[in-house]
């Protein structure tokens, strides 16, 4: 799993001043929590931009003042108007105390259903499990390689890992194959010709 280092100072002033003045200085207002007390800190964009805008699961190695704390991004808040980011609060990581957090789902193998003409619609692309730091992943993999037209893969079918448990209902479907709109057509062209077919013939038996 890909860790990300992120440089920042310790926050004196805790205050909406102090943290209105940190913003208007180019910098990011942040937190630790977890562990025996909380870190207020702050840093720039370009400190936490490989962390923040990626669809991967990464760790954050959060430098303070020189002192290093292994943690994940817990929550973001973003201007409402130009989406920068305004506040950052991390989690850290102790071991042995259960975290829960979302991962990316990938899909294995190659579904039989797109090799039709079929288009693939993803469902959920991140998952929320619950694990200790020490069974971590980044990741979660669903095959799709029996997936038909018409046809869904659920949460049970998400590929088993130990000591992580799933907390998404294991009917929620995560992916689906859609039938196109043409091939719909084709198959009702080709049910009313076969109708047709079979009444012409009855009528000729008559």
């Amino acid at each position: 799993m890909e860790t990300i280092t992120v440089k920042g100072e310790k926050r004196d002033g805790l205050g909406k001043v102090a943290t209105r003045n940190a913003r208007k200085q180019g910098l990011i207002p942040a937190v630790i929590y977890g562990g025996d007390s909380n870190v207020s800190f702050s840093t720039i964009t370009k400190e936490v931009k490989p962390l923040i805008y990626t669809p991967e699961f990464k760790l954050a190695d959060v430098n303070v003042d020189g002192e290093s704390h292994k943690c994940i991004v817990k929550d973001i808040q973003f201007h409402p108007v130009t989406d920068a980011i305004m506040h950052i609060d991390f989690l850290k990581l102790v071991d042995g105390h259960p975290i829960k957090v979302e991962v990316p789902v990938e899909f294995e193998g190659v579904s039989p259903g797109v090799k039709s003409g079929g288009k693939l619609i993803q469902q959920i692309r991140r998952i929320k499990i619950k694990t200790v730091p020490a069974k971590l992943i980044d990741k979660l993999s669903v095959n799709i390689s029996e997936l038909e037209l018409g046809g869904a893969v659920r949460v049970r079918d998400i590929s088993a890992v130990d000591g992580i448990e799933i907390l998404v209902n294991e009917a929620t479907p995560v992916a689906t194959v859609e039938v196109p709109r043409a091939l719909k057509s084709a198959e009702a062209a080709e049910a009313v010709a076969a109708g047709a077919g079979e009444a012409t013939e009855e009528a000729s038996a008559e």
